[in-house]
C-alpha cells in the first residue's frame, strides 16, 4: 500500500541520516588530525601522494547510498530523481532481493497459534 511504501521510504531516509550522524560523531584521534601528513608534506606541497592520504582516503569520506553524486547534467538526463524517489528505488530493491529465511515448520505453527490466540484475546485492537 502507499502508506507502507511511504513509511519504508522514510525509514531508508532516516537510516541514511543516522549513518551521517554516526560518521560525524567518530572520535578525532591523531590519525584523523593527519599530523604525520602535515609533517611529511610541509608548506606548499600536496597531500595526494603522501603515505597518510594513501592509507586513509578510502575510509575518510562517507558517501550515502541514498544520495546521487553524479554531475548535474547526468542527474537531469536520468530524470532528476530527488531523495524520496531514490529511497523508493532502494525500498523496491530491498524487497525484490529479500529471501525468506528458513523457519522450522513446527516453530512457524507455534507462532501462528500464538498470534491467533493473542488476536482473539484483543478483538477491539485488531478488528
Amino acid at each position: 500500500s502507499e502508506l507502507i511504501s511511504k513509511r519504508a521510504t522514510n525509514s531508508i531516509t532516516d537510516e541514511s541520516g543516522y549513518a551521517i550522524y554516526k560518521k560525524k560523531k567518530q572520535k578525532i584521534d591523531t590519525n584523523a588530525q593527519a599530523l604525520s601528513a602535515i609533517r611529511e608534506v610541509g608548506p606548499g606541497g600536496h597531500y595526494l601522494g603522501c603515505e597518510h592520504t594513501q592509507e586513509n582516503f578510502k575510509d575518510a569520506f562517507w558517501r550515502s547510498e541514498l544520495l546521487d553524486y553524479k554531475p548535474f547534467e547526468t542527474w537531469a538526463e536520468e530524470g532528476s530523481r530527488d531523495t524520496q524517489a531514490l529511497a523508493s528505488l532502494r525500498v523496491e530493491k530491498i524487497l525484490s532481493d529479500y529471501q525468506k529465511p528458513y523457519l522450522d515448520p513446527a516453530i512457524d505453527e507455534e507462532l501462528k497459534e500464538f498470534i491467533s490466540k493473542k488476536k482473539a484475546s484483543m478483538k477491539d485492537s485488531f478488528s
